[in-house]
């Protein structure tokens, strides 16, 4: 079959100037049309791609990579023919424009809605539930969206072999409208310069909006407007938190960036100013009386929030009577009050390295629902008698009224679990037989153990972190665990399922859904290539693979890394009055009910349970669903805000260790270097590819490694690997490594590139490109400006 000249360029079978070159020698007069060939397509797709911009012919050769003075002359034709047949319009200065009437018919079905996901360099990404491909959106067609906005993109047509790529043409909701920056003050004016990597723009800030900020300080500027001819937002200064580098500033700074309170509203404070400490006598007599019953606390040994208690007493008929005691913060916080609302705005308490931002005013989390040992709590209890395999035989649910007999740090108990004598020992010791027969029957149902290691720090006077140590989930820890999990397990089937052929009351549920089949087979084929098998044919065979998995990788340089792709690879719980079960944990019905103190659903929780108890009528469940959205939300952002203050005092932890020494193992590989995590502190950092200039070096996707092209030197992904700390920038929350061994490379400072400038960890292990130093030195080189 003969093929056309078009043909040959669009198989790549001959080169773009040999095309113009050919196109030119056979040009015709002008037309009244357009006409029909790849290359006009080109231009014009060139013109639509980006229709709110204007070119000249100069600027269309450029782009198309056009030099010779024939295929120059071929563009002007092209623009020439193009304007003639009404595609394109000319505007001033020899510029054209993509006729604005045949835009709209263009893309009169390719509208579609998402989410911003903003890169620092200014480009973007949309999710949209309508596609199942993210959006690319280039910098120049971002228009007035920021990160996190839910924004209408108009699709562009498909290029072959391309992203499908759009523009974004209105922002429907802003996500957030206020900025933790430095001031930086130049003349009359100023700016602020957002610590987040996924705002690009720098804030303009008036002199007169400054609100006393001074040069170089830490503060949270508001944006008051964008006007659409503006490259940078306009805003004012609302809040100054003081200088650089000061842990109060810094912790502040985080919790300002995901938008929580530093502190309460004078309203709130001042109702729980009015809410007594005393118990009336009253409502001592509506409620069941455990005061007289051993019960006792355990949590952490820094904790002042005690939600929950447990009881325990041998029954006459033989079972064990084990009460669930959850603070009844529902008596206390009634709807609509200023403490409720503000609640509801915060969603969750924050738990940052050195501190505690909680949901409810101190008074209330520290004291009055708090179940301190030995004074009498109110609770709202979920109360099992148990067999000795811990088969539930009765369980009831109502107010109650506690005094706990002791506080115990999980360490202590710990310690009694494994020998050591201690306070009712005998007591903790049948708790804990009772949850491990709790736990092993929920593995068997298909429950997944999940596995996560927490870095602590310790930390000086100032803040300041001296020393660190991982903390570890022992069975103390899981002894709680497995009770909460059965109370919020059973108040949720006691009220979602279904009796009889009425429809169950609205409920708040903790649901978590099965993961995608997709993500699914890539994680099988990612593990099978380091050695792993998972079996995927059916939920119980998929739970059994995960949890041989994570023991077969427990202690393993690639532990960590897995067990992120492997929680990636599940859906999020979340909360919503729909309930699908909670898939991770094998539960048909499951909800939060045993921390109203720090979690604003349990407490809606407590309230529909006790409303339907005394037989109240459904509640609305549109108003439902819109309150678990939102808790929904702020539970990701305190997520969010918690992980950032661990970086930051991981990259402080670093700061004055410039040039030391440290072992760690490699987490992760990508075209860019070798991501490390240090052992004992989990400090994570990157060897640039630039300071490895021993050899050229590239990514084997397959292999999950970096090889030395000349030398042939592996780095492979769990690898033990010695280090040295490169530089760490605090306020980034970067660090940098270099190799600590003698043929690693030498760090030089003239072509270091810090890793903000590398791709996130879900963009690693893509591509396999040898790493052409020469080539990336002169692109990074490069001073980027931040747009103004």
């Amino acid at each position: 079959m003969q093929l056309t000249c078009a043909e040959y360029y669009e198989r790549n079978i001959i080169p773009l100037q040999i095309y113009y070159t050919i196109m030119a020698k056979n040009k015709t007069a002008k037309t009244t049309t357009a006409p029909h060939n790849p290359f006009v397509k080109l231009v014009e797709e060139l013109f639509l791609t980006n229709p709110q911009k204007a070119y000249n012919f100069r600027q269309v050769s450029h782009m198309l990579g056009v030099s010779d003075k024939v295929s120059k002359e071929l563009v002007t034709k092209i623009i020439e023919s193009l304007e003639n047949a009404g595609i394109i319009i000319a505007l001033n200065r020899g510029k054209y424009q993509y006729n604005p009437e045949l835009v709209a018919e263009k893309f009169q079905q390719t509208i579609v809605e998402g989410k911003v996901d903003m890169k620092q360099t200014g480009k973007a990404y949309v999710i949209s539930k309508d596609l199942s491909d993210d959006v690319f959106i280039s910098s120049n067609n971002t228009g007035h969206a920021l990160h996190g906005d839910t924004v209408k993109v108009r699709l562009f047509p498909m290029r072959k072999d391309h992203k499908q790529e759009g523009e974004i043409i209105e922002v429907l909701h802003r996500f957030k409208n206020q900025f933790v920056g430095k001031i930086q003050i130049t003349g009359k004016f100023a700016f602020l310069i957002p610590d987040e990597a996924n705002m690009p723009f720098d804030i303009f800030i008036p002199n007169e909006s400054l609100n006393n900020g001074k040069n170089g300080q830490k503060a949270i500027a508001k944006i008051t407007e964008w006007p659409e001819r503006s490259k940078n937002p306009f805003g004012e200064i609302i809040q100054v938190l003081g200088s650089p580098g000061n842990n109060d500033v810094e912790m502040n700074s985080i919790l300002a960036s995901f938008e929580f309170p530093l502190e309460f509203k004078k309203s709130s404070l001042q109702q729980a100013e009015k809410i007594p400490f005393e118990i009336s006598k009253e409502e001592i007599k509506t409620r069941r009386d455990f005061r007289n019953i051993w019960t006792c606390t355990i949590d952490p040994p820094d904790a002042k929030d005690f939600d929950d208690a447990l009881s325990l007493v041998k029954k006459d008929n033989g079972f064990w009577e084990v009460g669930v005691h959850i603070a009844d913060v529902s008596h206390y916080v009634k709807q609509g009050t200023p403490i409720d609302e503000e609640a509801y705005e915060r969603g969750t308490s924050v738990y940052l390295v050195d501190r505690t931002i909680p949901m409810l005013p101190e008074k209330l989390s520290n004291n009055v629902c708090s179940l301190r040992p030995n004074e009498d709590k109110l609770c709202f209890s979920a109360v099992f008698e148990l067999d000795d395999q811990a088969r539930i035989h009765s369980e009831w649910y109502g107010k109650t009224i506690i005094n706990s007999n002791r506080r115990y740090s999980y360490e202590e108990v710990q310690k009694m679990i494994e020998g050591e004598e201690g306070d009712f020992k005998e007591e903790l010791l049948i708790l804990n037989d009772l949850a491990t027969k709790l736990r092993e029957e929920r593995f068997k149902k298909g429950s997944i153990a999940f596995k996560s290691q927490e870095v602590k720090f310790i930390l000086d006077e100032t803040g300041k972190p001296i020393d660190t140590y991982i903390k570890e989930q022992k069975e103390a820890n899981m002894l709680i665990e497995d009770f909460m999990l059965l109370a919020n397990r059973t108040v949720a089937e006691k009220i979602g399922k279904k009796r009889g052929e009425k429809d169950a009351k609205t409920f708040v549920y903790r649901i978590h859904d099965e993961p995608n089949p997709e993500k699914l087979s890539k994680f099988a084929e990612f593990l099978a290539k380091l050695g792993y098998k998972m079996n995927i044919g059916s939920h119980k065979q998929l739970s059994k693979s995960f949890n041989n998995l994570f023991e077969q990788i427990s202690g393993k340089g690639e532990e960590a890394m897995i067990e992120q792709i492997a929680i990636r690879t599940m859906a999020k719980a979340v909360y919503s009055t729909v309930n699908i079960g909670h898939y991770g944990l094998s539960f048909p019905y499951y909800t939060h009910f045993t921390s109203p103190i720090r979690r604003y659903p349990d407490l809606m929780v407590h309230r529909l349970l006790e409303g339907y108890l005394n037989g109240m009528q459904s509640a609305d469940k549109d108003e439902y669903e819109e309150y678990c959205s939102h808790s929904s939300d702020m539970e990701r952002k305190a997520a969010e805000a918690e992980r950032a203050s661990v970086k930051y005092k991981q990259a402080e932890y670093l700061q004055d260790k410039i040039g030391q020494s440290f072992k760690g193992l490699i987490s992760g590989v990508s075209k860019w270097g070798i991501y490390v995590e240090l052992e004992g502190n989990k400090c994570e950092g990157m060897i640039s590819m630039r300071n490895m200039d021993d050899d050229f070096y590239y990514l084997d996707e397959d292999a999950y490694k970096v090889v030395g092209q000349h030398k042939g030197k592996e780095f492979r992904l769990g690898d033990p690997i010695e280090i040295k700390v490169h530089s760490v920038d605090l306020q980034k929350k970067q660090m940098d490594f270099t190799l600590a061994d003698k043929d690693g490379g030498n760090g030089k400072d003239d072509f270091f590139a810090t890793a903000n400038s590398f791709p996130r960890k879900s963009e690693r292990n893509k591509g396999s490109k040898p790493f052409n130093k020469n080539k990336e030195r002169q692109k990074t080189n490069k001073p980027k400006g931040r747009k103004r």
